[in-house]
Protein backbone atom coordinates (compact mmCIF):
# COMPACT_ATOMS: atom_id res chain seq x y z
CA UNK A 1 0.00 0.00 0.00
CA UNK A 2 1.02 3.94 -0.34
CA UNK A 3 2.56 6.19 2.62
CA UNK A 4 -0.75 8.17 1.85
CA UNK A 5 -2.87 5.21 3.78
CA UNK A 6 0.18 5.00 6.52
CA UNK A 7 -0.52 8.45 7.35
CA UNK A 8 -4.25 7.53 8.66
CA UNK A 9 -5.15 9.19 11.62
CA UNK A 10 -6.20 5.68 13.07
CA UNK A 11 -2.50 4.49 12.51
CA UNK A 12 -0.95 7.11 14.71
CA UNK A 13 -3.87 6.64 17.56
CA UNK A 14 -2.86 2.32 17.47
CA UNK A 15 0.91 2.88 17.42
CA UNK A 16 0.91 5.78 20.66
CA UNK A 17 -1.26 2.46 22.53
CA UNK A 18 1.60 0.66 21.40
CA UNK A 19 3.41 -1.20 24.62
CA UNK A 20 7.01 -1.49 25.33
CA UNK A 21 7.17 -5.04 24.25
CA UNK A 22 5.28 -4.75 21.14
CA UNK A 23 1.66 -5.76 22.33
CA UNK A 24 -1.57 -3.93 22.87
CA UNK A 25 -4.04 -4.39 25.49
CA UNK A 26 -4.16 -7.66 27.63
CA UNK A 27 -5.14 -9.63 25.45
CA UNK A 28 -3.74 -10.49 21.69
CA UNK A 29 -6.68 -12.82 20.36
CA UNK A 30 -10.03 -10.83 18.49
CA UNK A 31 -10.52 -10.00 14.94
CA UNK A 32 -13.74 -8.90 15.86
CA UNK A 33 -13.86 -4.80 15.22
CA UNK A 34 -12.86 -2.94 18.12
CA UNK A 35 -15.72 -0.66 19.91
CA UNK A 36 -16.04 2.62 21.87
CA UNK A 37 -13.97 2.38 24.48
CA UNK A 38 -13.04 -1.61 24.88
CA UNK A 39 -9.35 -2.64 25.07
CA UNK A 40 -7.58 -2.88 21.66
CA UNK A 41 -6.48 -6.49 21.22
CA UNK A 42 -3.27 -7.08 19.46
CA UNK A 43 -4.61 -8.74 16.52
CA UNK A 44 -7.21 -6.08 16.02
CA UNK A 45 -4.07 -3.75 16.11
CA UNK A 46 -2.08 -5.81 13.74
CA UNK A 47 -4.57 -5.91 11.19
CA UNK A 48 -5.48 -2.06 10.65
CA UNK A 49 -1.91 -1.36 10.41
CA UNK A 50 -1.35 -4.42 7.88
CA UNK A 51 -5.01 -3.04 6.11
CA UNK A 52 -3.03 0.38 5.84
CA UNK A 53 0.26 -0.51 4.64
CA UNK A 54 2.72 -1.07 7.40
CA UNK A 55 4.89 -3.41 6.78
CA UNK A 56 8.22 -4.84 8.65
CA UNK A 57 10.02 -1.84 7.80
CA UNK A 58 8.39 0.03 10.31
CA UNK A 59 9.38 -0.41 13.75
CA UNK A 60 5.86 -0.44 15.19
CA UNK A 61 5.27 -3.88 13.45
CA UNK A 62 8.94 -5.44 13.98
CA UNK A 63 8.59 -4.89 17.85
CA UNK A 64 5.20 -6.99 17.60
CA UNK A 65 6.94 -9.51 15.21
CA UNK A 66 10.01 -9.85 17.88
CA UNK A 67 7.75 -10.61 20.93
CA UNK A 68 5.64 -12.83 18.73
CA UNK A 69 8.86 -14.76 18.01
CA UNK A 70 9.37 -14.49 21.43
CA UNK A 71 6.55 -16.30 22.30
CA UNK A 72 6.58 -18.57 19.74
CA UNK A 73 9.65 -20.18 20.86
CA UNK A 74 8.73 -20.20 24.13
CA UNK A 75 10.89 -17.61 25.97
CA UNK A 76 7.49 -15.40 26.80
CA UNK A 77 3.50 -15.25 27.04
CA UNK A 78 1.74 -13.43 24.90
CA UNK A 79 -0.51 -12.78 27.47
CA UNK A 80 -3.01 -15.15 29.84
CA UNK A 81 -6.01 -15.33 28.19
CA UNK A 82 -6.97 -19.58 27.66
CA UNK A 83 -9.87 -21.00 26.50
CA UNK A 84 -10.91 -24.50 27.54
CA UNK A 85 -13.11 -25.40 24.47
CA UNK A 86 -9.76 -25.31 22.51
CA UNK A 87 -6.09 -26.84 22.33
CA UNK A 88 -4.89 -22.89 23.08
CA UNK A 89 -1.87 -23.03 23.71
CA UNK A 90 -1.70 -24.51 19.96
CA UNK A 91 -4.20 -22.57 18.82
CA UNK A 92 -1.96 -19.69 20.14
CA UNK A 93 0.82 -20.94 17.91
CA UNK A 94 -0.85 -21.10 15.17
CA UNK A 95 -2.40 -17.24 15.75
CA UNK A 96 1.27 -16.15 15.99
CA UNK A 97 2.95 -18.30 13.26
CA UNK A 98 0.09 -16.97 10.71
CA UNK A 99 0.62 -13.01 12.23
CA UNK A 100 4.32 -14.15 11.75
CA UNK A 101 4.23 -14.90 8.01
CA UNK A 102 2.28 -12.09 6.91
CA UNK A 103 4.90 -9.65 7.79
CA UNK A 104 7.86 -12.14 7.24
CA UNK A 105 6.87 -14.86 4.88
CA UNK A 106 10.36 -16.77 5.46
CA UNK A 107 10.38 -16.42 9.24
CA UNK A 108 12.30 -19.75 10.54
CA UNK A 109 9.74 -20.07 13.52
CA UNK A 110 6.69 -19.44 11.59
CA UNK A 111 7.95 -21.59 8.40
CA UNK A 112 8.87 -24.58 10.88
CA UNK A 113 5.27 -24.70 11.97
CA UNK A 114 3.49 -24.08 8.77
CA UNK A 115 5.18 -26.79 8.02
CA UNK A 116 3.82 -29.43 10.41
CA UNK A 117 0.22 -28.22 9.17
CA UNK A 118 1.15 -28.32 5.24
CA UNK A 119 1.82 -31.99 6.01
CA UNK A 120 -1.89 -32.35 7.80
CA UNK A 121 -3.51 -30.34 4.97
CA UNK A 122 -1.40 -32.44 1.91
CA UNK A 123 -2.12 -36.00 3.45
CA UNK A 124 -5.91 -35.20 4.12
CA UNK A 125 -6.38 -34.22 0.46
CA UNK A 126 -4.47 -36.99 -0.98
CA UNK A 127 -6.45 -39.21 -2.35
CA UNK A 128 -7.89 -35.70 -4.70
CA UNK A 129 -10.40 -34.86 -2.19
CA UNK A 130 -10.78 -34.38 1.39
CA UNK A 131 -11.30 -37.34 3.83
CA UNK A 132 -11.51 -36.18 7.13
CA UNK A 133 -9.94 -39.27 8.35
CA UNK A 134 -7.48 -39.12 6.89
CA UNK A 135 -7.02 -35.46 8.35
CA UNK A 136 -7.51 -36.87 11.78
CA UNK A 137 -4.93 -39.53 11.78
CA UNK A 138 -1.92 -36.98 10.23
CA UNK A 139 -3.24 -34.28 12.84
CA UNK A 140 -2.62 -36.70 16.04
CA UNK A 141 0.77 -37.53 13.90
CA UNK A 142 1.53 -34.00 13.74
CA UNK A 143 0.85 -33.25 17.35
CA UNK A 144 0.49 -36.23 19.57
CA UNK A 145 -3.01 -34.97 20.69
CA UNK A 146 -6.83 -35.41 19.06
CA UNK A 147 -8.35 -32.19 17.71
CA UNK A 148 -10.34 -30.32 20.49
CA UNK A 149 -11.99 -27.44 19.54
CA UNK A 150 -14.00 -26.16 15.97
CA UNK A 151 -10.11 -24.67 15.54
CA UNK A 152 -8.15 -27.68 15.30
CA UNK A 153 -11.26 -29.57 13.66
CA UNK A 154 -11.71 -27.38 11.02
CA UNK A 155 -8.85 -25.70 8.58
CA UNK A 156 -11.02 -23.22 7.00
CA UNK A 157 -10.32 -19.90 8.73
CA UNK A 158 -7.90 -17.10 8.28
CA UNK A 159 -5.10 -18.27 10.50
CA UNK A 160 -4.43 -21.88 8.26
CA UNK A 161 -4.98 -19.87 5.09
CA UNK A 162 -2.36 -17.57 6.23
CA UNK A 163 -0.03 -19.91 7.10
CA UNK A 164 -0.58 -22.40 4.37
CA UNK A 165 0.53 -19.56 1.27
CA UNK A 166 3.28 -21.05 -0.23
CA UNK A 167 3.23 -24.22 1.64
CA UNK A 168 1.69 -26.77 -0.28
CA UNK A 169 2.30 -28.70 -3.71
CA UNK A 170 0.58 -27.59 -5.93
CA UNK A 171 -2.25 -30.43 -6.68
CA UNK A 172 -2.72 -29.86 -2.81
CA UNK A 173 -3.28 -26.33 -3.40
CA UNK A 174 -5.70 -27.17 -6.08
CA UNK A 175 -7.82 -29.42 -4.09
CA UNK A 176 -7.78 -26.81 -1.29
CA UNK A 177 -9.05 -24.10 -2.99
CA UNK A 178 -11.69 -26.39 -4.24
CA UNK A 179 -12.69 -27.19 -0.83
CA UNK A 180 -12.91 -23.87 0.53
CA UNK A 181 -14.76 -22.18 -2.19
CA UNK A 182 -17.75 -24.66 -1.47
CA UNK A 183 -17.52 -24.94 1.80
CA UNK A 184 -21.10 -23.62 2.70
CA UNK A 185 -20.13 -21.68 5.80
CA UNK A 186 -16.85 -19.82 3.88
CA UNK A 187 -13.97 -18.87 5.45
CA UNK A 188 -14.06 -18.33 9.87
CA UNK A 189 -13.30 -15.07 11.04
CA UNK A 190 -13.21 -13.49 7.51
CA UNK A 191 -16.35 -14.03 5.73
CA UNK A 192 -19.28 -16.55 7.27
CA UNK A 193 -21.76 -15.13 5.43
CA UNK A 194 -22.02 -18.13 2.64
CA UNK A 195 -19.79 -19.82 0.89
CA UNK A 196 -16.96 -17.94 -1.60
CA UNK A 197 -19.24 -19.33 -4.61
CA UNK A 198 -22.24 -17.46 -3.50
CA UNK A 199 -22.03 -13.85 -4.61
CA UNK A 200 -23.29 -11.20 -2.28
CA UNK A 201 -26.91 -10.27 -3.10
CA UNK A 202 -25.89 -6.46 -2.47
CA UNK A 203 -22.77 -4.83 -4.23
CA UNK A 204 -22.85 -1.72 -2.05
CA UNK A 205 -22.65 -3.42 1.34
CA UNK A 206 -20.59 -4.29 4.43
CA UNK A 207 -20.53 -7.68 3.09
CA UNK A 208 -19.26 -7.22 0.55
CA UNK A 209 -16.14 -5.68 1.87
CA UNK A 210 -16.00 -9.01 3.96
CA UNK A 211 -16.02 -11.02 0.77
CA UNK A 212 -13.15 -9.18 -0.72
CA UNK A 213 -11.71 -10.20 2.06
CA UNK A 214 -12.00 -13.69 1.59
CA UNK A 215 -10.61 -12.85 -2.26
CA UNK A 216 -7.81 -10.82 -0.99
CA UNK A 217 -6.84 -14.52 1.55
CA UNK A 218 -7.31 -16.72 -1.52
CA UNK A 219 -5.57 -14.43 -4.23
CA UNK A 220 -2.14 -15.18 -2.87
CA UNK A 221 -2.48 -18.74 -4.25
CA UNK A 222 -1.87 -19.95 -7.24
CA UNK A 223 -4.57 -20.65 -9.64
CA UNK A 224 -6.66 -18.59 -7.85
CA UNK A 225 -7.28 -16.44 -10.73
CA UNK A 226 -9.33 -19.12 -12.73
CA UNK A 227 -10.90 -20.57 -9.72
CA UNK A 228 -12.11 -16.92 -9.02
CA UNK A 229 -13.48 -15.72 -12.63
CA UNK A 230 -16.85 -15.49 -11.23
CA UNK A 231 -15.93 -13.49 -8.80
CA UNK A 232 -13.75 -10.99 -11.33
CA UNK A 233 -16.49 -10.96 -13.51
CA UNK A 234 -19.12 -9.86 -10.81
CA UNK A 235 -16.73 -6.72 -9.67
CA UNK A 236 -16.04 -5.73 -13.83
CA UNK A 237 -19.88 -5.28 -13.74
CA UNK A 238 -20.10 -2.89 -11.00
CA UNK A 239 -17.09 -0.82 -12.18
CA UNK A 240 -18.75 2.66 -13.11
CA UNK A 241 -17.85 4.46 -16.30
CA UNK A 242 -14.51 6.30 -14.41
CA UNK A 243 -13.26 2.83 -13.70
CA UNK A 244 -14.33 3.18 -10.23
CA UNK A 245 -16.13 1.00 -7.82
CA UNK A 246 -18.35 2.30 -4.73
CA UNK A 247 -19.03 0.19 -1.91
CA UNK A 248 -21.18 2.92 -0.46
CA UNK A 249 -21.41 4.30 3.26
CA UNK A 250 -21.93 1.23 4.92
CA UNK A 251 -19.29 -0.37 4.20
CA UNK A 252 -17.03 1.96 6.67
CA UNK A 253 -16.15 -0.29 9.90
CA UNK A 254 -13.01 1.34 10.47
CA UNK A 255 -11.19 -2.03 9.58
CA UNK A 256 -11.10 -2.17 6.47
CA UNK A 257 -12.42 1.28 5.35
CA UNK A 258 -11.71 3.98 5.47
CA UNK A 259 -8.21 3.79 4.36
CA UNK A 260 -8.31 7.95 3.20
CA UNK A 261 -8.70 10.08 6.36
CA UNK A 262 -12.03 10.80 5.80
CA UNK A 263 -15.32 10.17 3.63
CA UNK A 264 -16.93 13.11 3.67
CA UNK A 265 -16.46 12.80 0.26
CA UNK A 266 -17.56 10.76 -2.29
CA UNK A 267 -14.68 10.77 -4.60
CA UNK A 268 -12.43 9.79 -1.41
CA UNK A 269 -15.03 6.51 -0.83
CA UNK A 270 -15.34 5.91 -4.54
CA UNK A 271 -10.94 5.75 -4.41
CA UNK A 272 -10.48 3.87 -1.29
CA UNK A 273 -13.26 1.06 -2.81
CA UNK A 274 -11.17 1.14 -6.20
CA UNK A 275 -7.86 0.53 -4.54
CA UNK A 276 -8.75 -2.23 -2.88
CA UNK A 277 -10.30 -3.96 -5.68
CA UNK A 278 -7.95 -2.95 -8.08
CA UNK A 279 -5.37 -4.51 -5.97
CA UNK A 280 -7.27 -7.74 -5.98
CA UNK A 281 -7.72 -7.59 -9.72
CA UNK A 282 -4.18 -7.46 -9.94
CA UNK A 283 -3.36 -10.47 -7.79
CA UNK A 284 -5.80 -12.76 -9.24
CA UNK A 285 -4.61 -11.75 -12.58
CA UNK A 286 -1.19 -12.82 -11.49
CA UNK A 287 -0.01 -9.07 -11.92
CA UNK A 288 1.04 -8.43 -8.43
Amino acid sequence: MTVHYKEHPSAKEIIALQKDDGTWGSSFHSLSVPKGTKELTTEQALRRLWILGYTLEDEVIRKTVKCMEACLRGERKIDNYWEKTHDWELFTMLMLSAWIRIFDPDNVDAVKFSERWAKIIELAFSNGTYCHNAYLTAYRNAFSSNPKGARELDFSDFYHLVLLKGMLSKETQNYLLDYILTKQNGIYYIYTESSICQLPKVFASKQTSHYLSALEILSEYDGAGEKLSFAIAWLYQYQDLNGQWDLGKQARDGVYFPLSNSWRKAEDRKKDCTYRINRILKKLSGYD
